[in-house]
């Protein structure tokens, strides 16, 4: 029989940073659309996994220079190729023992239900009666705070103690019974500080409306944030003003002029996906970075550093100046291209 032990040992061999366990019946007021036994009626335990956010990929946005590592090594990187295998490979060892396990990577762009958590209008439809609409999908942040691994922050981001809201979260429903973890008390970790909307580059996070739900049998309450607006934030976009018009989605027909570069981004167009990711300009600006920078200066986070993460004043894009000219030469050109060739030092002697 596979112990709790045995499934966080394998999973951290695996690759998982941290590792819980939350019993079936935590879910029994979940919306249809989110609960787990619509996907697996014989269901006992969800295992969620987490995978750290490397600190050093937010290193890029942070100085303004280097803004794809966080979107594919921070984001795309570890939803769509390394989460996954590791998922994948657990439930191999659960279903090995004889118990089905179903694996969960991440959000699918198939579910039934959007960002804001409506159904999406003349999407799907049950295919019989008592049936959520294809396709289930189940919160990983709220996953991740019933299986122990930490709790719901103001900016509605799991919280965890090793790395704050820097982690990724993968899980398995199985059939398989296993010894539950504690759930986290809510507030041992967010302090309401507010950083998150101070800082968030759209005011998506608003400091005086709140949604509270009971999950689990606790009492949450987080910020009601404006998702639809965060969806084009977060890629660098700022609305156009009356009389303005702007490409900043070029491909888009629906934003079409709608939308220009922001004060976040140094690009003049928003630049092609990552990893099917998306294009995170703002770096998760407010939700993530600054939550860090404030958990870290509490000294609240297993995760410790040597030095602190922001030592110069956060910069800014102003659109409405002639561009910085770039002091740079080129010696290396063509040093990428196919047919190119690296000079030993007796290539020129």
């Amino acid at each position: 029989m596979i112990t709790s032990q045995d499934i966080k040992a394998a999973a951290k061999r695996m690759g998982a940073d941290i590792v819980g366990i939350g019993s079936i019946d935590r879910w029994s007021t979940a919306p249809i659309q989110m609960d787990p036994k619509q996907i697996m009626p014989k269901a006992k335990s969800i295992i969620a996994l987490g995978f750290r956010v490397l600190r050093g990929s937010l290193r890029g946005v942070e100085e303004g220079t280097y803004f794809s590592n966080y979107s594919a090594m921070g984001y795309g990187g570890i939803t769509y190729l390394y989460m996954p295998m590791t998922v994948i490979n657990l439930s191999k060892m659960i279903e090995d023992a004889g118990y089905e396990a179903v694996p969960m990577g991440h959000q699918s762009d198939w579910r039934a239900i959007d960002n804001s958590g409506y159904l999406r209008e003349n999407y799907s439809r049950p295919v019989a009666p008592g049936k959520a609409a294809p396709d289930v999908m189940i919160s990983m942040r709220i996953a991740g705070f019933l299986c122990g691994l930490g709790e719901i922050g103001y900016s509605k981001m799991l919280l965890t103690p090793e790395f704050g809201p820097r982690v990724r979260v993968g899980i398995i429903i199985t059939e398989l019974e296993l010894e539950p973890d504690p759930i986290m008390e809510p507030g041992t970790l967010c302090n309401r500080c507010m950083a998150c909307v101070r800082e968030c580059p759209g005011g998506c996070i608003p400091a005086d409306r709140t949604i509270k739900e009971n999950v689990g049998g606790y009492e949450l309450e987080w910020a009601d944030v404006d998702m639809e607006k965060c969806d084009w934030v977060f890629q660098g976009g700022a609305e156009c003003k009356e009389g303005e018009e702007g490409n900043f989605f070029p491909n888009s027909k629906s934003r079409a002029g709608k939308y220009k570069p922001s004060e976040i981004s140094p690009f003049a167009q928003a630049p092609k996906h990552l990893y099917n990711s998306g294009k995170a300009i703002c770096g998760a600006k407010g939700c993530t970075r600054a939550c860090m920078i404030s958990l870290e200066k509490r000294g609240v986070l297993k995760n410790k550093f040597e030095n602190p993460f922001r030592t110069n004043k956060p910069w800014k894009v102003d659109w409405s100046k002639e561009a910085i000219e770039v002091d740079y030469k080129a010696p290396y050109e063509g040093l990428d291209s196919p047919n190119a060739k690296v000079k030993s030092k007796s290539d020129t002697d």
